[in-house]
């Protein structure tokens, strides 16, 4: 059990970011072992091939991302200092990562151990620059498909979070957290595995944030070279990965009953022949429509390997979401 004690400037400095960077390291956590994570099935079996046909040599990142007892060096996706979810500002602050902080995170007893970490240890400025363009290449088959969706539950989740601190305060937010984190007067407690004791804050408060990939657990950043970090499970993350293909009425009865159908089978990615082999829409078809679709802003095109994906954006998540918030009552659909 780790307990995080707060003082009144700690509870005035506390705040919420999203990290792609750190979505990341957490995704190859869940790769690198599948079976231990039935809920990201879907995700894992996808990206999984995707990953294999592409060539891309990914080792460096799953040495980086250990099993316990060996922990996560934390300058690989150290806090955010921003709110605003940017990869390549987290990229930036990787790269210029001091070669005594990167010596000292993979020094310890509990650091990652392969010839892979050793050259990065041995040579930091080349070895970041190196993981930079590891991660974004990784980040472009693996999560920039999904990340819409993904982005849309993390920033719903703050978005929460702030309304429960808003109406109810500090307690409740910091109450509702998860099962492993309770909150006890001026105490945050956190249930973990391999981290133990009491830590003050110090005055620096506690950055709070969702991630997708690390449910069911928690995960900490203690360190005094950041900002104290806690990143948790969002609400509704289980479904995330559902498939949920219904023809959405309302919408179609506004762009059409085809493109309404894409952008409901775009809820994961997937190629012209795929989709054309859902709908039964000919692959000829299909692509007329995404380019539509494209041009409006509903829908984004990533390049994996020999095949394009086609994913739904955030626009198009929020017309979903608007028109399933609605229902379909009194829709008369057009013919065609």
């Amino acid at each position: 059990m780790l307990d995080l004690a707060f003082s009144l400037r700690d509870l005035a400095r506390t705040r919420f970011a999203v990290s792609p960077l750190w979505e990341v390291v957490a995704s190859v956590r869940v790769l690198k072992r599948s079976a231990a994570h039935p809920l990201y099935r879907p995700w894992t079996a996808e990206v999984g091939n995707r990953l294999a046909t592409s060539g891309l040599d990914w080792r460096l990142l799953a040495d980086l991302v250990p099993e316990p007892p060996h922990a996560i060096p934390v300058f690989i996706a150290p806090p955010p200092t921003t709110a605003v979810a940017d990869l390549g500002l987290e990229l930036a602050v990787l790269r210029a990562t001091p070669p005594e902080q990167v010596r000292s995170g993979l020094g310890g007893p509990r650091a990652p151990r392969s010839e892979r970490v050793d050259r990065l240890r041995s040579d930091p400025r080349r070895g970041l620059a190196e993981l930079a363009e590891l991660v974004a290449a990784y980040w472009e088959i693996a999560l920039a498909p999904y990340w819409p969706r993904m982005r849309s539950l993390l920033e719903g989740d703050v978005l929460h979070r702030a309304r429960l601190f808003a109406e109810h305060g500090a307690d409740q937010l910091l109450g509702d957290l998860g099962s492993s984190v309770t909150w006890d007067e001026d105490t945050l407690y956190v249930g973990h595995h391999y981290v133990r004791g009491s830590r003050q804050l110090g005055g620096r408060g506690l950055l709070l944030v969702p991630s997708v990939f690390v449910w069911p657990r928690v995960f900490s950043v203690i360190s005094p070279n950041w900002q104290p970090t806690l990143r948790y499970p969002p609400r509704g993350v289980a479904a995330l990965w559902e498939r949920r293909s219904a023809l959405p009425q309302a919408l179609a009865a506004v762009i059409g009953r085809s493109r309404a159908r894409l952008l409901a089978e775009l809820d994961t990615p997937a190629s012209t022949i795929d989709l054309a082999r859902r709908t039964g829409i000919t692959a000829g078809g299909v692509s007329q429509h995404l380019t539509a679709l494209r041009a409006a802003g509903l829908v984004d095109a990533h390049r994996s390997g020999r095949y394009v994906l086609y994913v739904r954006t955030e626009a198009a998540e929020v017309l979903l979401a608007a028109a399933d918030a609605r229902g379909d009552e009194g829709i008369v659909l057009p013919a065609g």
